[in-house]
């Protein structure tokens, strides 16, 4: 056996080399590495592509390092932004959440601003507002290309976040979300009608959820049943897309209900249609 002097002075090279302490933020991985430059995947699931760090010179300094793959970073900068797409039928409290989310964001000290149609006029060109009658100010527009113009590059600049109201009233929804979280690093939250009154796509709502970070669908209460309500049904005949009314025009209704009053409407229209044909006929 060795003398404890002699093994000190074969292990003392080894103790006294630095050594790098690494964390991987979302594994739980702690591994330590010596001479290390770059460190490759950890973790068994292969989730971690490649880490960029270099190494600590401090036996007791530890690097909190976010990978490649995971996509986290800081909250500023190009490719760093976010979107979330708020949906579901009328009455289901899309522009209340909307609201109660830039005041959140605004209370926590972000730049925010609210874009909405220029279309809609029912409570006034200049507010957003809710069917409960909450309100704050808000940039009509006809498009959302024009609003970095209108706003003014400078003041476009400090924005971090924007809200988007009636999305689906935007034909050019995609492009701007994309390019405003994107290139612009800004937190986009839209809020709209994902399906129209005979429940299909409207407008370019449903076009974004492939680069949204989040999807919340809400619901509303039947007006016939009080059961949950996903689909907004139109009373009246009108047949156009777009027809901006509120309770006198629509309202909430789960599937049952949804189908019974197509079906009773169907009928109320063959019925009307027939009397015409009646009518010209003795005419």
């Amino acid at each position: 056996m060795l003398p404890l002097s002699r093994m000190k002075s074969l292990l003392s090279p080894v103790l006294s080399r630095p050594t790098t302490m690494l964390v991987c933020r979302g594994y739980g991985v702690l591994s330590t590495f010596k001479n290390l430059n770059s460190a490759q995947t950890m973790n068994p699931m292969s989730k971690v592509s490649s880490f960029r760090c270099s190494t600590v010179q401090n036996h007791n300094q530890i690097r909190v390092l976010n990978s490649e793959a995971s996509g986290s970073g800081s909250s500023s900068g190009s490719g760093s932004g976010e979107v979330h797409v708020i949906v579901g039928p009328m009455f289901a409290g899309k522009t209340t959440t909307l609201l109660r989310r830039i005041k959140s964001e605004r209370s926590n000290g972000r730049s925010v601003a609210i874009l909405k149609s220029d279309k809609d006029t029912r409570y006034g060109l200049d507010s957003i507002v809710t069917h409960d009658g909450d309100r704050l100010p808000c940039w009509p527009l006809a498009n959302l290309s024009s609003f970095k113009q209108r706003c003014g590059l400078e003041a476009y600049s400090k924005l971090e976040v924007i809200g988007i109201d009636e999305a689906q009233f935007f034909e050019d929804l995609y492009d701007f979300c994309s390019e405003v979280a994107d290139h612009d690093g800004k937190i986009v939250i839209v809020a709209g009608l994902d399906g129209d009154y005979l429940r299909r796509s409207f407008g370019s709502v449903l076009d974004v959820i492939p680069i949204a970070d989040s999807v919340t669908k809400l619901t509303a209460r039947c007006e016939l049943c009080g059961e949950r309500a996903s689909f907004t049904l139109r009373k009246t005949e009108e047949t156009r897309t777009e027809l901006i009314a509120g309770a006198e025009v629509y309202m909430p209704v789960c599937r049952k209900h949804y189908v019974s009053g197509q079906v009773v409407k169907e009928a109320a229209r063959s019925v009307l249609e027939s009397q015409k044909v009646e009518c010209s006929s003795i005419l």
